[in-house]
């Protein structure tokens, strides 16, 4: 079952959603080589936490820091360390915020100083996926459009598009439904109506869709080794069509 959002609840994500978006300013601003990822991590949540929130990935099912990054051809959900960042890397940087109860969540991909074309071409256009998939999030419209519109700009410049993992629902908790897959057929699926609050999260490989997780039970990784992109933001439906929360 989907929830609904009142007006007052949608506010209060929206303050939960402007933490995010300036941690993950924050944190965009420190990328560059040398830097551990360790040490982003500590920024982030300092930030999180003066700002009266809370980390939202956290303890979540155990998962031991306040961002995921996720580099090269890690998918998503890398955990933070002494890994230093290298001139050409390619880093996802995912992060949730709760404050007044709710969640917010955004992921921002960035280069590490000069990336391949390949790299910059993976970024912009699963960048543009989002969009696609953030424009069909109106009243009216099915769920599978978003779905669609997502999938069929990967694959028209011939990548991967992750199928195990998905878009959610979110609100009181992090995951809520309707999963919401990176592909499908238009027109299906329930119809969206105004309250409805999305995290949409298009991951694109550059080569198979096909991924694994490592031994530390939590990073995803591309099973033939090539690169992956991450965007994602979290976005309300209202009755004037979408609300991007994290922009």
């Amino acid at each position: 079952m989907i929830k609904l959002k009142t007006d007052s609840e949608v506010e209060l994500m929206r303050q939960s959603a402007a933490i995010l978006r300036e941690t993950l300013l924050l944190v965009g601003k420190l990328i560059k080589p040398g830097i551990t990822t360790a040490a982003l991590d500590t920024v982030a949540e300092e930030y999180i936490r003066s700002n009266g929130a809370e980390p939202g990935f956290k303890g979540y099912h155990g998962y031991p820091a306040t961002l995921c990054t996720s580099i090269n051809e890690q998918v998503v959900h890398g955990i933070p360390g002494s890994r230093e960042l290298e001139d050409g890397d390619l880093i996802g940087i995912d992060c949730g915020v709760i404050k007044n109860y709710f969640y917010s969540d955004s992921t921002r991909s960035f280069a590490v100083g000069k990336i391949s074309r390949e790299a910059e071409k993976l970024m912009k256009i699963t960048k543009e996926a989002l969009e696609s998939g953030l424009e069909k999030a109106r009243s009216g419209n099915h769920l599978s459009d978003i779905s669609y519109a997502i999938q069929k700009h990967a694959e028209a410049n011939g990548y991967g598009v992750v199928r195990e993992l998905s878009g959610h629902g979110i609100g009181r908790e992090l995951h809520e439904e309707p999963q919401i897959p990176n592909y499908g057929y238009p027109g299906e699926g329930p119809v969206l109506k105004a309250g409805m609050v999305f995290a949409i999260e298009p991951m694109f490989n550059e080569g198979t869709e096909e991924i694994r997780t490592l031994e530390d039970g939590w990073t995803i990784v591309t099973k033939d080794g090539k690169l992956s992109c991450h965007f994602e933001d979290t976005v309300a439906i209202t009755k004037n069509g979408p609300e991007i929360l994290t922009r």
